[in-house]
């Protein structure tokens, strides 16, 4: 920690220690119960309402892969962060009026769910001579309250965007909806893991199925063990959400 820190801010920072230890060695083991490294696997730290000295400092311990949900609260700490160090993506849900804020500062958006939407990420792109790697984030349980493409309409919604200049799709995103029961939730994961798997047999131009992006703090290990290869992880590293 080189700058000055409060006392809270640097409590903050040695719990990071500890918990990036202890989340390392998990997704290592849930890795090798599913025939893989933990290579295979990447951490990507959910940094909503995290600090940026504190995820700085994350980044510095060798976090390279973190996460911001809110177009505001990234544009707000973007400046600040130490982005040659890591690569930004956005996991929040995007309205489209916001994509201008995105498109040329982040690495990937993982959270495209609409033919619109897309669009716009393309014509942005194309606008500002970019490539933009997105996610398609699949609404695998089918809730009515929550974003992401319905599986049925998956396969429709990649033909008409894999076309689409300044775009390059990258995998899928999920987040299933919470479970009780393990086999519910490892249903769900292995759902995912089939059209993943499905799709990426197909070869399709410009899709290129890298990145299958599912599990979080409670269920990451779950998810690696169905085929995940990205984990979004945030209060078990950073704490509680702290709202401002």
């Amino acid at each position: 920690m080189t700058e000055k820190l409060s006392e809270e801010l640097q409590a903050r920072c040695l719990a990071l220690e500890e918990n990036l230890r202890d989340i390392r060695e998990r997704i290592a083991q849930a890795a090798q119960a599913s025939g893989r490294t933990e290579k295979d696997v990447i951490l990507l730290a959910a940094t909503k309402t995290v600090p940026v000295e504190v995820i700085n400092h994350g980044i510095r311990l060798g976090i390279d892969y973190i996460g911001e949900n809110r177009v505001q609260e990234l544009e707000e700490k973007y400046d600040q962060l130490e982005r040659e160090k890591c690569q930004v993506h956005f996991i929040g849900h995007l309205q489209t009026n916001k994509v201008k804020n995105l498109v040329g500062r982040v690495d990937m958006i993982q959270s495209v769910d609409s033919e619109k939407l897309a669009k716009e990420i393309s014509r942005l792109s194309v606008q500002r001579e970019v490539t933009t790697d997105i996610l398609l984030e699949v609404n695998v349980g089918k809730e009515t309250a929550k974003s992401g493409i319905m599986p049925e309409e998956l396969e429709d919604l990649l033909g008409k965007i894999c076309i689409l200049p300044g775009l390059r799709i990258r995998g899928l995103m999920a987040i299933p909806p919470i479970c009780d029961e393990k086999e519910r939730l490892h249903n769900y994961f292995s759902l995912m893991s089939q059209y993943f798997v499905d799709i990426k047999r197909k070869k399709s131009d410009n899709v290129a199925m890298e990145y299958l992006s599912m599990g979080m703090s409670g269920d990451f290990e779950d998810a690696i063990l169905c085929g995940a290869n990205l984990v979004r992880v945030g209060s078990s590293l950073f704490g509680q959400r702290q709202y401002r």
